[in-house]
Parts: C-alpha cells; sequence; structure tokens
C-alpha cells in the first residue's frame, strides 16, 4: 500500500465529497462511502475495508457538518425546531447503532447502506411540486410524531454503517414532512451534526476509527463543506433537487452492484 499516495487521495475525495455534501445538504457519507471504497483500488494507492470506511466517514460527516451548518444558518435555511427534535432522537439512536456495528460484519453494512441509498434514490425520483420556497425556516409547519419515527429509525441505520443518514433526511423531510427544499438541505446539516456526535463516540470508543486516515479526509472535507454551502442559496431549489437525486442514484447503483457481487449474483 502507497501510505503518502492513498493520504493524498484521501485529502482530495474530502475537499470534492465535502463541497458536495454541503451545497446539497448531504453530510457526506453518500459521496464518501462510495468515493472511499472505490477510488484508492482504482488509482492504485490501496484499498479500505468497509469497516474501516465506516469509521472515517462518520468523523468525517461530524467536522464537515459544523461547517456547513454555519453557513446555512447564517443564511437563514435551518429550522431550528426540525434539528432539536429529530437530531435529539437521532443522536441517542445513532450512538446504540455505532456500538452494536461492532458485531456486524463488513459485508453486512455495505448491504444496509446500499439499501438505504436505493430506497432515498427512489424516493427522490417521486414527482412533487415544490412549495414553500419563500417560507421561513421559524415558520415552516410539520407532523412532528413522523418527524420522530424517521429520526429514530434513520438514526439507528445510520449509526452502524457511520452515515448520519443526510441523504435519507432531507428526500424524506422534502416528500413525507412537506419541508422546501432549502430549509430541508439546511435543517438536515445540524440534525446530521447532532446525530454523528453520538456516532462518532460509539466508533471512537470501540476502536472502529483509523485515525491518520480520517485525518487526511477531515483536512479536504471541512473546507470543502464550507464552500459548497455558499452555493446552496444562489441555485434554485429544482436544481439542487435533481442534483441530489442524480448523486444518491449513482450511489446506490453503484452499491447495489457491489453487494451483489459478494453475494456471487453477478
Amino acid at each position: 500500500m502507497d501510505i503518502l499516495g492513498l493520504l493524498i487521495t484521501l485529502l482530495l475525495i474530502g475537499l470534492s465529497g465535502g463541497f458536495l455534501s454541503g451545497m446539497l445538504g448531504l453530510g457526506g457519507a453518500i459521496i464518501l462511502v462510495p468515493l472511499l471504497l472505490y477510488v484508492p483500488p482504482l488509482v492504485g494507492v490501496g484499498s479500505l475495508s468497509m469497516k474501516e470506511i465506516a469509521g472515517i466517514t462518520i468523523i468525517v460527516v461530524f467536522s464537515a457538518s459544523i461547517s456547513g451548518l454555519l453557513v446555512h444558518n447564517k443564511n437563514r435555511l435551518v429550522s431550528k425546531s426540525l434539528v432539536t427534535l429529530m437530531g435529539i432522537t437521532a443522536v441517542t439512536a445513532a450512538f446504540i447503532g455505532a456500538v452494536y456495528s461492532k458485531q456486524t460484519s463488513s459485508e453486512t453494512l455495505l448491504a444496509i447502506f446500499a439499501f438505504m441509498a436505493t430506497f432515498a434514490a427512489v424516493v427522490m425520483v417521486l414527482p412533487k411540486k415544490e412549495i414553500g420556497e419563500d417560507v421561513l425556516p421559524e415558520d415552516v409547519k410539520y407532523n412532528k410524531v413522523g418527524a420522530f419515527i424517521i429520526a429514530l429509525t434513520i438514526g439507528f441505520i445510520g449509526g452502524m454503517v457511520g452515515a448520519p443518514g443526510a441523504y435519507i433526511f432531507t428526500p424524506l423531510m422534502i416528500y413525507f414532512l412537506g419541508i422546501p427544499t432549502k430549509i430541508a438541505i439546511g435543517s438536515t446539516m445540524g440534525i446530521v451534526f447532532v446525530a454523528s456526535i453520538s456516532g462518532a463516540l460509539g466508533k471512537l470508543v470501540t476502536g472502529q476509527v483509523p485515525y491518520l486516515l480520517t485525518a487526511a479526509v477531515v483536512l479536504g472535507a471541512v473546507p470543502g463543506a464550507r464552500f459548497g454551502a455558499k452555493y446552496t442559496k444562489k441555485v434554485p431549489a429544482a436544481t439542487l433537487k435533481k442534483a441530489l437525486s442524480v448523486v444518491i442514484a449513482f450511489a446506490a447503483i453503484r452499491m447495489c452492484i457491489d453487494v451483489l457481487q459478494k453475494l456471487h449474483y453477478l
């Protein structure tokens, strides 16, 4: 394994993944997991297991989400009510999921992540007219029971795979809670930040984080997320939604293929 080459590759992956996650309201896992899985071996600098990637991703998401959240909050795209309710629920569930994942194989984690990505991709292609683009975050109305159930479920699964679930939180908030796209994107960054605290702690206390590799990705992801978040307010909601659906669908297809190959169906 080429350590120096791997660290440089991880830095660049963090930078590009952070930019897209900041702009699209993704914690970064839906972008980082496929990149970390496939890019290092593609460029010949080594490979990482899904368990290593899960440990790296949760720390990176925690770091990058702070950066993106600050910008989204400044742009008044964060609903504090949503972040409080869904964040506190998700943070508890994510810690339990992260600790439980210690007993879970890399293949199982990959299959769970692929399923989550596929579900999110399907949701994103459902037709829905954009409403409430001019609604302020504090005026957003939503079903609190539905928000709680979503946060509980996605928090637990996200804690297992090292992904707080931004790529699922955002589509579900848009399509099932009726949250305007830009506020859903901004609020998701807040929820992800809160949820990733416990997920990161769970991975750390169970020794699932490779520190040097994680540091390389974080160094790229933090400035990338902050830069990407600045573009959210400038881009039309419909365009953001299309970009989000493309990113999620691509990751879902690629990872489903990988799961089927590991199961010897392809």
